[in-house]
C-alpha cells in the first residue's frame, strides 16, 4: 500500500487517524503499533516476520546494553552493539544481497567451466534497508548513553514500525524521538500543519514525479544504440527531477503524517539541487542517511581526525557502502565510488568550504552537472548501459527525440518538467514547504489556501485515473 493510493487515502488513513484519536492516551501507542503492523503486512505480507525479528532482537540488545552500561561492563556493551549489527546486517545481507552474490559467483564459475550454484531467488522485503538501520541506531544510542532505553516493548515496537516512515524513511534516530515515544500531543494547529505537509508531498509525487518519470523511463528503457544526444539529455534531466520530487515528496508525506500523530520527524531534504559542491549536496540530499553513515561509520573509523590518506580512505569506504546500501548492483557501487571520489577531490583541492561562496551560480551549475552524471550511473541497469548513455550525452547527435520518448513527452509532461525546474533557480534559502506551512505573510496565506483547495483535487483525479506509480525508494 502506497501513500498515493486510493486504499490509503480513503480507507487506511482515515481509519488510522480515527482509531488513534478515540483511543485513550495510554493505549495510543498500542493502537499505533497495531495500525503499523497492519500497514506493513498489507504491503509486505509474510515479511512482517523479518520486521518483528529485527524489532525483538534490538529490544533485547538495548536491554543488554543499558544494563551493562549501568554496571560499567564495557565488554557486554560492545557485545550488545555487535549483536545488533550482526543480526540486522545478516538480515539485510541475505535478503538484499544474496541473489547478487550468487549471480557473481555463478558468472565467475561459468567462465572457468565449473558448475553453477543451484539457487532460488530471494524476494526483497519492503523497507528492510530503512528499518534495520533504524533498529541498529536504537541499540547504539542506548549503548552510548545518548538516550535511555525504552522499558515497554510496545513503545519500542512503535519506534521501529511507525508506518509513516517505515518503508522509505526518513531514518529517525532514537535519541531524536525518545521523548516523543513516551509522551506527545496533537493539537489542531499541528494536525493542520501535518495535513498541509502531507498534501504538499502528495502533489510533488503524483503531479510532478510521476509525470516526468514517464519521460525518464522511456529514455532509459531504450537500447543504447537508439539514444540520440537529445533523448539522453532529456531522459537524464527528467530522471533528476523525478527522483528528487519522488523521494522528497515521500519524505514530506511521512513528516506530515508524523505531525498528524504528534511526532516531529527530522527533515530529509534541503534544496539539494541548490548545492554549490558535492559536499554541500550530501548535506542536503537524504540527510538522515548521510547523518547515519557519518555518526555510525565515518566518525568511528576516525573521520577527518586521521592523516589525510586515512581520511580519504574513510570517505571512499563510506560512500562505497552508501552506494551498495541503495541496491545490489555494480551500478550502485560505481555511483557510490563516483561520489566518494568527488568528495575526496574536493578535500584535496579545498573546495568544500561553505564559509564564503564565490561564483555561486557557476558552482551550482557545475555541481548539478556532476550530480546529473551520477544519476546516469544510478538509474542505468548495467555499467555498460551507463557508459552508452554517457557516450550518447556527448555525441552531439541532436537529430531529435526517439519515438518512444516523444510519445511520453506530452505537452502536460513538458509543462510540468519546465515548471518543476524552478528548484534549480530559486535562492538556496528558499523553502516551498516553509512558505506553505508556517509563513504568515498575506501572499503566503493566499497561496496556502489555494494550494490546499486545488492540489488535493487535481492529485486525487490523477490517482483515481491510475496514473500514479510506486515510490522509487521502495526498491531500496
Amino acid at each position: 500500500m502506497v501513500f498515493s493510493s486510493l486504499e490509503f487515502l480513503f480507507y487506511f488513513l482515515p481509519l488510522a487517524l480515527l482509531t488513534y484519536g478515540v483511543a485513550p492516551p495510554r493505549f495510543r501507542n498500542a493502537t499505533l503499533l497495531l495500525t503499523s503492523l497492519i500497514f506493513y503486512t498489507w504491503g509486505g505480507g509474510v515479511f512482517v516476520i523479518i520486521l518483528i525479528v529485527s524489532t525483538v532482537a534490538d529490544y533485547l540488545f538495548g536491554l543488554l546494553a543499558s544494563t551493562a552500561r549501568e554496571r560499567g561492563d564495557r565488554r557486554r556493551v560492545a557485545l550488545a552493539i555487535s549483536g545488533s549489527v550482526v543480526v540486522n546486517l545478516a538480515l539485510l545481507g541475505y535478503f538484499k544481497y544474496a541473489n547478487f552474490l550468487v549471480a557473481q559467483i555463478n558468472a565467475f564459475a561459468a567462465q572457468l567451466g565449473w558448475s553453477e550454484i543451484a539457487w532460488t531467488s530471494v524476494a526483497l522485503p519492503i523497507g528492510i534497508s530503512f528499518f534495520t538501520f533504524q533498529s541498529m541506531s536504537y541499540t547504539i544510542d542506548v549503548a552510548r548513553g545518548s538516550a535511555p532505553r525504552l522499558k515497554s516493548p510496545v513503545d519500542f515496537a512503535v519506534y521501529i514500525t511507525l508506518f509513516p516512515q517505515l518503508i522509505a524513511g526518513p531514518i529517525v534516530r532514537y535519541r531524536d524521538i525518545a521523548a516523543q515515544i513516551k509522551e506527545r500531543h496533537t493539537t489542531l494547529d499541528s494536525f493542520a500543519e501535518g495535513a498541509v505537509r502531507f498534501v504538499h508531498g502528495l502533489a510533488k509525487k503524483v503531479i510532478v514525479a510521476d509525470s516526468v518519470g514517464a519521460v525518464a523511463e522511456a529514455a532509459f528503457d531504450l537500447p543504447p544504440g537508439q539514444i540520440s544526444s537529445s533523448t539522453a539529455w532529456l531522459g537524464v534531466y527528467a530522471y533528476a527531477i523525478q527522483i528528487y520530487f519522488d523521494f522528497s515528496g515521500y519524505s514530506d508525506m511521512a513528516i506530515g503524517l508524523g505531525r498528524m500523530f504528534g511526532f516531529r520527524f527530522p527533515e530529509n531534504f534541503n534544496r539539494p539541487y541548490s548545492a554549490v559542491s558535492i559536499t554541500d549536496f550530501w548535506r542536503r540530499w537524504h540527510m538522515t542517511l548521510s547523518n547515519w553513515f557519518r555518526d555510525f561509520v565515518y566518525i568511528p573509523m576516525g573521520g577527518s581526525r586521521r592523516a589525510p590518506l586515512r581520511m580519504y580512505f574513510n570517505l571512499g569506504f563510506v560512500f562505497l557502502i552508501c552506494g551498495l546500501w541503495h541496491g545490489a548492483n555494480w551500478t550502485f557501487v560505481a555511483w557510490g565510488a563516483y561520489h566518494g571520489l568527488l568528495l575526496i577531490l574536493e578535500r584535496m583541492t579545498e573546495q568544500r568550504s561553505l564559509e564564503t561562496i564565490s561564483y555561486e551560480p557557476a558552482r551550482r551549475a557545475v555541481t548539478f552537472f556532476l550530480v546529473l552524471m551520477g544519476w546516469v550511473i544510478f538509474r542505468s541497469n548495467t555499467l555498460e548501459h551507463a557508459l552508452a548513455l554517457q557516450r550518447a550525452l556527448f555525441a552531439f547527435d541532436f537529430s531529435g527525440l526517439s519515438p518512444e520518448v516523444a510519445v511520453a513527452f506530452t505537452t502536460r509532461n513538458a509543462i510540468v518538467l519546465l515548471l518543476s525546474s524552478i528548484v534549480l533557480l530559486v535562492p538556496r534559502s528558499f523553502s516551498g514547504a516553509t512558505l506553505l506551512i508556517s509563513s504568515r505573510a498575506p501572499l503566503a496565506i493566499v497561496a496556502r489556501v489555494l494550494f490546499f483547495l486545488l492540489a488535493p483535487l487535481y492529485t486525487l483525479i490523477l490517482v483515481a485515473s491510475g496514473s500514479f506509480s510506486p515510490f522509487l525508494y521502495f526498491q531500496f
